[in-house]
Order: C-alpha cells, then structure tokens, then sequence
C-alpha cells in the first residue's frame, strides 16, 4: 500500500543553526544575487556564461543534473543549472553590465554564497549585492513546514 503524501519521511537533510539559543531548521539556503558593473562580453556570451554557471555549481560541491541556456536577440543570455540540491539560474543585461542570479541549495552540502563570490570574480563585476533566505523553516516540535514566509538570513553589498 502506497503511503499518503503527508505520511512520507522526509528526505531531503535539514540545516541547523544556532540563533539566540534556539535550534532552527531549515530546508534550503536562497541567495539572490545581484552584479553590477560586469564585462559585458562575458555577460552577452553563452559559452562562457554556460560554463561559469556550471563551474559555480561545482565549486561549491553541487552535483549537476542538467543545463539549459538561451542566447537573446540581440543580446542577453538566460538559463539554469539544475542540480541535486535545487538550482542555479542567470538572466544578463549586457548592455548594462548587469546580472541577475538566483543561487538555490538544500541541506548542509553546499553554501550558495561561494557560488556568489566565484561569479563575482568571473563576470568581473565592480560591485554586488545579494539576500540570503531560509526556505522551508521547519517547525521543530512538529517536523512540518512552517505555513510562514521565508526569513531573509543577511543582505550584503560591496
């Protein structure tokens, strides 16, 4: 007999912190990122946006399922790295070297915010601004998600 969805033990692993002594749990890490000031050659270039992407998922220990990018007429690129732990995603304005990325993982594998500082450093970009949310909080008394908004963690500009 198949169990009903709500019945089903949760899989994916939790993050715990530590704030003013309490335990929190959570289920992902959201970091939405914002460069400015950026090549725009790198920023109108699928190739090597494609492969920054990709190579930001890896670095910070992601495990890559799948990819798709698009190439704008007459500029601008978008796609998505998806990876076992949520996503990767990119929309670029190169012609106001500008992107705007949205780095996703869940659990304690990787940290989105080393994907944020290895693509400021690709996309060469001169200041950056990102918010980070706890997705998913986890009521610790019932193991449920908590039916409330996501908590911004901490915003940072530079």
């Amino acid at each position: 007999m198949q169990k009903e969805a709500h019945e089903l033990a949760v899989t994916s692993p939790f993050t715990a912190f530590q704030e003013n002594g309490k335990k929190e749990i959570h289920l992902g890490q959201h970091v939405l990122a914002e460069f400015f000031e950026c090549d725009p050659n790198t920023l109108n270039s699928i190739d090597k946006v494609e492969k920054y992407m990709v190579d930001a998922a890896l670095e910070c220990g992601a495990t890559i399922v799948q990819k798709c990018f698009h190439m704008f007429n007459p500029y601008g690129v978008s796609g998505v790295v998806i990876i076992s732990e949520s996503h990767l995603a990119i929309h670029t304005w190169p012609e106001l070297g500008y992107a705007a990325v949205d780095l996703f993982t869940c659990g304690d594998k990787c940290d989105p915010k080393v994907s944020y500082e290895f693509l400021k450093k690709k996309f060469n970009s001169k200041k950056a601004t990102f918010s980070e949310l706890k997705r998913g909080i986890i009521d610790e008394e019932t193991l449920k998600v908590a039916e409330k908004p996501f908590e911004i963690m901490q915003q940072f500009a530079d």
